[in-house]
């Protein structure tokens, strides 16, 4: 059975393309810096937002039309597959991710869960035989479910820690089974609402226990995906142990982990804890721990995680700056953890939404890869820390200066100048850049 009969697959039509299902700027097959597209941006599908997801808000229904939506409980799910896969082809998506209830519904026991699961999975893996399309990550869903009400592996309840390490060890077999590149540890409500009845040094102990065993669990069954955690600042807690980047390699360093999991940083995460979401990437690169993306954004004048689809293009050349800095994503992807707006409601929509993401990062990767080439951002930094390279800067950076000589130097100095930071003008040359990489097409 098809689901989106009225849709081709869609192809690469070039800028000047009025075609809406036509990509515009990216192209799989072109070459940037000397990889293709497709090799650097790595595109994935999030499973829950493009095939679960019914659109609903707080202060209304869902509007979703999905043509699957006619089947109930497992008839559901396998219905979900064969859509999923279908659309993987037509928009020439080369992974996908999931959590565990995403693709199959949970029953009124965890063994009736990994029953329903595994039915979904044998599924999965034969559809992929004949798919270009590869699992990107897959997780569990240790948030949704009222037993998760005071966390999972951060639980005040040991029984929820440990119904929720067996829905860990499931996600890792099922990870397994079908080849992920990656496992993500997406942290919602491993967080506190109050102190006033929480023992934090106790909930982060066993949260730091928790990543233990299941990395002591991957090496015993010969998984070797990449673990990542994502963080998260806040919704659904008032308080989350993943708060950002900096926060959870603090988190990863004090419980031994720094060398088990890198980060997948969400751009909204980023946005609501308070930073870009460059800031984020680079934080994470500089520090070797940038695994993977999702590709997002927040609406600006709304305070909660709204998971747009990416279309700012300042945005994602200053994330694709960061990527190719770090020489690429290596196994993880730009996977888009994004929805359509609830008056998108049609199938239609769906594709939409990812060409317009999936040609925003293509954008954002044409123009970084030109700033890189003609050493743009290098040069402003060359120049703007230059007093470093030589003198009493250069023996701070070796370490051949201590206080005594710094009171030396500072009172021979007669004046100090510094120099402008020449902001606005940075600003403009990046504009200048991404007006100019497409202007001759």
């Amino acid at each position: 059975m098809t689901y989106f009969n009225n849709i081709s697959n869609i192809k690469y039509e070039g800028p000047k393309s009025n075609n809406p299902l036509a990509f515009k700027f990216y192209n799989p097959e072109e070459k940037v810096g000397g990889k293709t597209m497709e090799e650097i941006l790595r595109f994935g599908v999030a499973y829950w937002h493009t095939f679960t997801e019914d659109l609903s808000d707080p202060f209304g229904a869902g509007t979703a039309i999905r043509p699957w939506d006619k089947y109930q409980g497992m008839d559901c799910a396998k219905a979900r597959v064969e859509a999923a896969f279908e659309f993987f082809e037509k928009i020439n998506a080369p992974f996908f991710a999931f959590h565990d209830v995403d693709i199959a519904p949970e029953g009124d026991t965890l063994a009736e869960s990994n029953k329903n699961l595994d039915t979904i999975v044998a599924m999965i893996k034969e559809y992929m035989k004949d798919s270009k399309t590869k699992l990107l990550w897959n997780t569990v869903n240790n948030f949704s479910h009222p037993r998760f009400v005071h966390g999972a592996g951060s639980s005040s309840n040991a029984d929820v820690f440990a119904y929720a390490a067996a829905k860990v060890k499931k996600g890792l077999e099922v990870g397994k089974e079908l080849g992920a590149e990656n496992y993500v540890f997406w942290g919602g409500r491993e967080g506190y609402e109050t102190l006033l009845n929480t023992d934090m040094k106790l909930e982060m102990d066993n949260l730091g226990r928790f990543f233990h065993m299941a990395n002591d669990y991957a090496k015993e069954i010969g998984f070797d995906a990449q673990f990542l955690i994502e963080p998260k600042p806040k919704e659904p807690t008032s308080h989350q142990y993943d708060f950002d980047v900096a926060s959870g390699y603090a988190f990863l360093q004090h419980y031994g982990l720094e060398d088990v999991l890198k980060f997948n940083i969400e751009a909204n995460h980023a946005t609501l804890a308070g930073h870009t979401f460059e800031h984020e990437l680079h934080y994470a690169r500089i520090h070797n721990m940038l695994g993977s993306v999702d590709a997002n954004q927040g609406h600006p004048l709304l305070g909660w995680d709204t998971d747009e689809f990416p279309t700012d293009l300042h945005t994602t050349v200053l994330a694709m700056y960061e990527i190719l800095k770090n020489g690429g994503l290596g196994r993880g992807g730009l996977n888009f953890d994004a929805k359509v707006r609830r008056g998108s409601f049609t199938p239609e929509d769906l594709f939409h939404a990812h060409i317009a993401g999936m040609d925003s990062f293509a954008v954002g990767l044409k123009v970084a890869q030109r700033l890189i080439d003609d050493k743009v951002l290098e040069n402003v930094l060359e120049d703007r820390y230059k007093s470093y390279k030589e003198g009493i800067g250069l023996d701070i950076v070796e370490g051949k200066a201590d206080l005594h000589k710094l009171e030396e130097y500072a009172l021979g100095l007669t004046e100090i100048k510094n120099e402008s930071g020449k902001l606005e003008s940075i600003k403009a040359i990046i504009n200048q850049y991404l007006l100019t990489t497409f202007a001759a097409r």
